[in-house]
Parts: C-alpha cells; sequence; structure tokens
C-alpha cells in the first residue's frame, strides 16, 4: 500500500486561506472592473470608483444607496444570497413614486401587489398580515402612498439585516482593500 503524506493541519490552513485571499482579491478586482465598466458612459470624475466613497457606504444604508456604485454593488451582493427582493422592491417603490398617470399608477400598483406582495407570490416580502391586507386594499384604489408602509418595514429589514451582512462580506471588504492598494500605489 503506497504511504500518503500528510502535511500539518495548520500548514494546509494557512494554503487555504493563501489561496482564498488570492481568490478574493481577484473577485474584488474583477468586481471593481465590472462596476466601472457598467457606468463608464460618464466621463465625470464622480464616475470613477474612490476608496473614500466606497468607505463612506459604512456609515448607513442610506448613504449606500444614494451611491450609484454602492447601489450595484448592494445589489450584487444580494443577488448572490439570493436575497434580492426587499432591494427590488424598495426600488421599484422609488420608481412608483415618480408616475404622474393615474391609469399608470393603477396598472403598476396591481403589478407590483402581485409580484412582492401577494401571498406566494415570485418575490415576496416579509411583511406582516396586517400590512398585506392594508396594501390589498389600497391596491383598489392606488395613490403614491400605497406601499410605504411596507417599504418602511423593508427598509428596516434591509437596515438591520441584509446592510451589516454587506458590510461583513467578502464582496465589500475585498472593494476597499483594493481601492487602499490602488490609492497607495498611485
Amino acid at each position: 500500500m503506497p504511504s500518503l503524506t500528510v502535511e500539518p493541519l495548520n500548514t494546509q490552513h494557512f494554503i487555504m486561506d493563501q489561496d482564498d485571499r488570492k481568490r478574493n482579491k481577484n473577485i474584488g478586482k474583477n468586481f471593481m472592473c465590472r462596476l466601472q465598466c457598467m457606468f463608464s458612459h460618464s466621463s465625470s470624475s464622480e464616475s470613477r470608483l474612490s476608496l473614500e466613497d466606497t468607505q463612506q457606504w459604512s456609515q448607513s444604508l442610506e448613504r449606500l444607496l444614494e451611491s450609484k456604485y454602492g447601489m450595484a454593488t448592494f445589489r450584487n451582493f444580494l443577488k448572490s444570497e439570493y436575497s434580492d427582493e426587499n432591494i427590488e422592491f424598495w426600488l421599484t417603490c422609488e420608481d412608483y413614486k415618480k408616475i404622474k398617470s393615474s391609469f399608470r399608477m393603477s396598472s403598476r400598483a396591481k403589478k407590483i401587489y402581485e409580484q412582492f406582495i401577494k401571498a406566494e407570490s415570485p418575490k415576496e416580502i416579509n411583511i406582516d398580515y396586517h400590512t398585506r391586507e392594508q396594501i390589498k386594499r389600497n391596491v383598489k384604489t392606488p395613490t403614491i402612498h400605497c406601499f410605504d408602509d411596507a417599504q418602511k418595514i423593508v427598509y428596516g429589514l434591509m437596515e438591520r439585516d441584509s446592510y451589516p451582512r454587506f458590510l461583513r462580506s467578502d464582496i465589500y471588504r475585498t472593494l476597499l482593500e483594493n481601492l487602499a492598494a490602488e490609492a497607495t500605489k498611485g
């Protein structure tokens, strides 16, 4: 029987840690490139992803969502966790509030209800029964405010759950590390 050479356990962990760091570094660089390509059509200095802006994302969820790069990064993170229904709902509500036509508002409200609010809907959000029933009634005669309560609940869920996980994520940490490394080079 051939003999097996077994490396000490701590050496294996060290090699795995090195490999993970290299992989994460590449993931971060690739992600940075994708982000910058997504927004490269704009030539203003604001269009460049910076370390300072990226660090400011950790100040609040609101700060993160105000940044086009922050929003894109957060959405990608949530998609990677298969939990993007909350941000999708929140963004859909923001767009819904801009509708001026009552016909379009009525049509869009029904679509939002079917997609996010209705029990067993494709992207059902986590809201209480009372709020769900209130929205069901509101959608019959929709206003720009008919989803406000659900939107507040979803924002709170993201702020307490998804956002802290994002700040601890490899995506965010690696992005910060890569931007810091770029800043020290140039």
